[in-house]
């Protein structure tokens, strides 16, 4: 049984030797490339996926009017040892992070800066927004 196992494998040593020097070599004519315009979709996208708005940088966000307190709800508020969440406008949030509240044509940035027993507090430039959770 061994000297055939022996055999068997010398045999297929022997004959992937004599089938790598048949392989004849391919050379490309040509390399691909992929270039894309600045406003096209990114074809590695999950199909349906739409890029949230950008926030603007021109310091556009620190004007208009106050952001009315009607502009979030709060659905939701987990405190647990160590780690907060909420639920705001639909969005599972984490203390200090960010979003963009879009209200009309203008996109603002607003903070979560704490999250307590019924209610979040949210920040804009130097205004604290207060909201309540929302009972049924």
């Amino acid at each position: 049984m061994k000297k055939l196992t022996l055999l068997i494998i010398l045999v297929l040593a022997v004959a992937d030797r004599a089938h790598a020097g048949d392989a004849a070599h391919l050379e490309t004519k040509s390399k691909s490339s992929f270039q894309m315009d600045g406003n096209s979709r990114n074809p590695f996208w999950p199909i349906g996926w739409k890029p949230t708005a950008k926030l603007s940088e021109a310091g556009t966000d620190h004007i208009g009017p106050d952001i009315p307190v009607t502009a979030f709800v709060v659905s939701s508020i987990t405190l647990e040892q160590g780690t907060r969440f909420a639920i705001v406008n639909g969005k599972i949030m984490q203390e200090g992070q960010q979003f963009g509240l879009q209200l009309g044509n203008q996109t603002y940035q607003i903070t979560l800066k704490t999250i307590e027993d019924g209610r979040v507090i949210l920040g804009r430039r130097n205004e604290e927004i207060v909201v309540q959770l929302r009972r049924k």
